[in-house]
């Protein structure tokens, strides 16, 4: 929280880099303040999502924010936000206190800032105007969206539904178990806990035991329980009642490969529920981990902390899911990183999460279940426990995030990269000197993050470094006054890099003749990269567009991923592949969300260009950029190859790694 002292106009520029800040001029017709008609739907948008800051009485001009007039009437805007605050026929829910309305002089004007906390999931929807429908709204990065029906109804569940898996179904039965399921549970219990008091059960027994199977008290209806068809259903059975429900746990050979090795999803060729998942998966995410020889008492223990923390983040991607949502439970293992995603946003903010001792489960028969054949963590305890993990590996904090489009997700990254390596750390000392010494710890990670990744951004540097962002932006200031760090771009763009660091630009990616390599060879900060084939006969200089040709793409020296410029450079194989994940935005009219998650997909773990984009989609190029390519880089769901030269036609686009 910044206190009253701290705010000044560069405080507001830094949250510009940021989605926790909105400006409004709040001038008035009589120019002396007045709270604006749109300042409610911020509020409420801020509300249902990680809160925000609204400043009234500022203006923004040309990426820069001043204050002109400021509130003349201070007084007045903040008796009509409590007024209208109180008003269940304006907003459902007033969240705020009088701490939460200051008074701030700036530039010797008075601006008004609000802090909007975020509402608990039993406030949620926070909505205007008496109509949840119609009225609610959800900051999704740079603006405020309307939530459909779907979303508000996913909300009103959530608000009364304290478990979301102990409902008693109706229409299913034993028949819709998997009992080999069933009997796997049982002697993993056994081997648990041999003396449990359940063993000795018949089946029918242990499934009520284990709250598989209950009777409603209220309506005296008993039958299978949510938990208990997810647990040890059939895969059909599942998707009679969760229509979207789809697990898939994918590997790939390569950090860059956007083709998986191995594979795990709903194909008919197991049961599909969600114990037998965590099973077969559970044993491909550890196959070739490190197995220390350790002691505990007189048995061998065959763990380290992070087989612990992958424990923890499969479990918790699965009793943490909404079954309700459209996205998929999506398990990746790379050699450089295990990812998992769940549907379904978290139900306690994120920080608090991380800070543990605070729990409120989606599903917690699921959980109990897991819970006592040894597999999770006790309540609230679960993402500590993975960032210990990671912590004692001195690998990268993993980085927990969610994402409201194109449907509310979690995600967590958990990288196996060190946070300062040591070939990385040289190389810095070597270049700096005595400065380099003199950094703190947080200012070395961010520097070595620039000098492995090319650049850093603010969101980057805050899945390293725990710290509030507006201390974050003043970190990354201190970098750029000190002249370690350069900077490029503006808002959410802005990017961080080494004085003297080749980025990529254009000019460089397209011109003919053949490139040059960096000047700092990959060998000094890092293991060669890994999107290169193993085979050098599978690379071949870039001809007429000068880099060089990696599987499916172009590698250019300064970008991580391949760029994807010419369709006809492409093999085939990688072509049709392309057009076929196109191929659901392709006609004259497709909804806006659609066209967004073919683009964010098509993106995905590679810079693909314009040019290529309207050719896929049938598009012109102004026409994408315009409509959906520039929205979608505001709003940090793509990032542009060349942040730089952000108006170049050649610009590519990438998204996030499981977007």
């Amino acid at each position: 929280m910044i206190s009253p002292g701290e705010w000044t106009l560069e405080t507001l520029a830094s949250l510009r880099e940021t989605d926790e800040l909105e400006v409004k001029s709040a001038a008035g017709r009589d120019g002396r303040g007045e709270l604006p008609k749109d300042f409610w739907p911020t509020y409420g948008a801020f509300a249902n999502g990680s809160g925000g800051y609204i400043a009234l009485g500022v203006r923004e001009k040309a990426g820069s924010f001043t204050v002109d007039v400021g509130i003349v009437d201070p007084a007045k805007v903040t008796s009509q936000i409590f007024d209208q605050a109180n008003n269940p026929q304006k907003v459902s829910f007033n969240l705020l206190g009088s701490e939460d309305v200051e008074e701030v002089r700036i530039n010797h004007r008075t601006i008004v800032i609000v802090r909007v906390p975020p509402a608990s999931r039993r406030h949620k929807p926070v909505y205007i105007d008496g109509n949840p429908l119609t009225g609610t709204y959800r900051r999704v990065h740079d603006g405020d969206r309307r939530c459909d029906v779907e979303t508000v109804k996913r909300m009103l569940a959530e608000q009364t539904e304290d478990s979301r898996d102990d409902r008693v179904l109706k229409g299913f039965g034993l028949g819709d178990l998997s009992m080999e399921s069933v009997e796997v549970y049982r002697r993993m219990l056994r081997d648990a806990s041999p003396l449990h008091p359940f063993l000795e059960q018949p089946a029918a027994d242990f499934l009520r035991s284990v709250r598989a199977w209950r009777t409603d008290r209220e309506t005296g209806d008993q039958g299978l329980t949510v938990a208990g068809l997810l647990m040890f259903g059939t895969s059909e059975a599942i998707r009679d009642e969760f229509p979207n429900y789809t697990l898939d746990y994918q590997e790939r050979d390569e950090p860059r490969a956007a083709r998986w090795v191995d594979r795990l999803t709903n194909d008919g060729t197991w049961s599909g529920n969600v114990f037998d998942f965590y099973r077969n998966v559970w044993r491909k995410l550890v196959a070739g981990l490190k197995m220390p020889f350790q002691l505990v008492g007189a048995q061998r223990h065959a763990e380290t902390s992070a087989h612990v923390a992958l424990r923890e983040a499969l479990v918790n991607s699965l009793v943490h899911a909404d079954f309700t949502g459209r996205a998929s439970i999506l398990i990746v293992r790379r050699p450089d990183m295990f990812g998992f995603r769940n549907p379904g946003g978290m139900r306690v903010p994120i920080e608090m999460a991380v800070r543990g001792g605070e729990s409120d489960g989606r599903n917690r028969t699921l959980q109990q279940m897991f819970l006592m054949i040894g597999a999770g963590e006790r309540a609230g305890s679960g993402v500590p426990k993975i960032h210990k993990g990671w912590r004692e590996q001195h690998w990268r904090p993993p980085a927990l995030y969610e994402q409201q489009s194109p449907s509310e997700q979690t995600l967590l990254e958990l990288r196996m990269e060190d946070l300062l390596p040591d070939g990385v750390v040289q190389s810095l000392r070597k270049r700096f000197g005595h400065s380099f010494e003199a950094l703190s710890p947080d200012e070395r990670v961010v520097l070595a993050t620039a000098a492995l990744e090319t650049t850093v951004s603010h969101s980057r540097a805050m899945t390293l470094c725990e710290m509030h962002p507006v201390d974050m932006t003043k970190l990354l200031q201190s970098l750029v006054q000190g002249d370690f760090l350069i900077k490029v771009g503006q808002g959410r763009g802005t990017r961080y890099h080494l004085p003297g660091a080749q980025l990529a630009d254009p000019d460089m990616a397209f011109t003919a003749g053949q490139l040059a390599l960096p000047n700092l060879q990959p060998s000094e900060l890092m293991d060669e990269p890994s999107d290169l084939s193993d085979e050098p006969s599978d690379l071949r200089s870039g001809g007429s567009k000068g880099s060089i040709i990696a599987g499916p793409g172009r590698l250019v020296p300064g970008l991580t991923m391949p760029v994807i410029d010419d369709l006809e450079e492409l093999s085939q194989e990688h072509a049709a592949s392309l057009r076929h994940l196109a191929s659901e935005a392709t006609e004259t009219r497709v909804p806006k969300a659609q066209m967004e998650g073919v683009l964010v997909a098509l993106c995905a773990e590679r810079y693909i260009t314009l040019k290529v984009l309207a050719q896929l989609l049938n598009r012109s190029e102004d026409y994408l950029r315009q409509g959906y390519l520039n929205p979608l880089v505001r709003q940090a769901r793509l990032r542009l190859a060349f942040p730089q030269a952000p108006n170049d036609p050649r610009q590519a686009y990438s998204s996030s790694d499981l977007s």
